[in-house]
């Protein structure tokens, strides 16, 4: 069986990543991209060399010509190809907690508000079936009327969606990562769909560290120092993360923005041994 997909706001395309291991545990499973679409509005980089476009062509090469860019501009009538399955999703620094949270009510201009450029594709494509992934943050009290929103209007489109939230933790990952994903079938298909049940984690953070680190990944001192004293001060005031290095035997924290400038990263002790690390 050989399935036609798309990929919205593709990233390295963790979706195709997921299908190439799928290629490789069922042996009459294959897939083509038929087409992807990633691109960054704030790069003042040419397409081809912003960062994830770069990293999407390192993995996939030979979908190197078929990034339809900007999705809010995009020509999805030129994919003549029937299409089984669309995964899309929408940057999350509107939703997340981490972020600014501005929301993604259709026809705010807010970055997440791009979902709503899906539509054109869902329209034009017809695909009999979607996937969206984003932040948990995207059903919260403060969004979930938006949320309903979009779910409304692909149902007006003729799907029937499957929601839940799922914790990478509970799936094999040794890391702590909400997400909500929304399964969307096309009516005349006529299926149902079931998520997967959540099984025992048995794998943990240092199971899939390196042992032989390059130095510059290394606290300096300074830092180390500056991240003992930011967590003193806010224990004495009741709030904020704490500096807390493990030796990996937990699961990883997921990260949000600016990764090695929060206290809350997740820093692993080392010890050196005979070998030098």
């Amino acid at each position: 069986m050989k399935i036609n997909v798309v990929t919205l706001c593709s990233g390295y395309d963790s979706q195709a990543l997921a299908l190439e291991r799928m290629k490789k545990d069922f042996p009459d499973f294959d897939y083509e991209l038929i087409a992807w679409a990633e691109f960054d509005p704030d790069s003042k980089q040419p397409i081809e060399k912003q960062p994830a476009v770069v990293a999407h062509n390192a993995l996939f090469p030979q979908w190197s010509d078929r990034n339809m860019g900007d999705i809010t501009k995009a020509d999805w009538s030129v994919i003549k190809e029937p299409i089984d399955l669309l995964c899309y999703s929408t940057p999350c620094q509107s939703i997340s907690n981490a972020g600014l949270q501005h929301g993604f009510k259709e026809g705010s201009g807010t970055r997440s508000s791009v979902i709503w450029s899906v539509l054109n594709a869902i329209k034009t494509l017809r695909p009999k079936y979607l996937l969206m992934e984003n932040v948990a943050a995207m059903v919260q009290s403060k969004f979930i009327k938006d949320f309903h929103e979009w779910q409304n209007t692909v149902a007006s489109l003729g799907y029937t969606h499957y929601t839940d939230i799922l914790n990478s933790k509970d799936f094999g990952v040794a890391q702590n990562r909400e997400r909500v994903f929304m399964v969307s079938v096309r009516n005349d298909v006529g299926l149902r769909y079931h998520f997967p049940e959540p099984f025992k984690l048995t794998k943990r953070l240092k199971d899939v560290l390196e042992t032989n680190v390059d130095e510059k990944y290394y606290l300096s001192e300074k830092m180390i120092s500056c991240f003992e004293n930011r967590t003193a001060i806010a224990k004495e005031k009741g709030n904020g993360f704490r500096f807390n290095p493990t030796d990996g035997g937990g699961y990883a924290k997921a990260i949000t923005t600016c990764a090695g400038n929060r206290t809350d990263d997740n820093f692993i002790k080392c010890a050196y041994n005979e070998d030098g690390y």
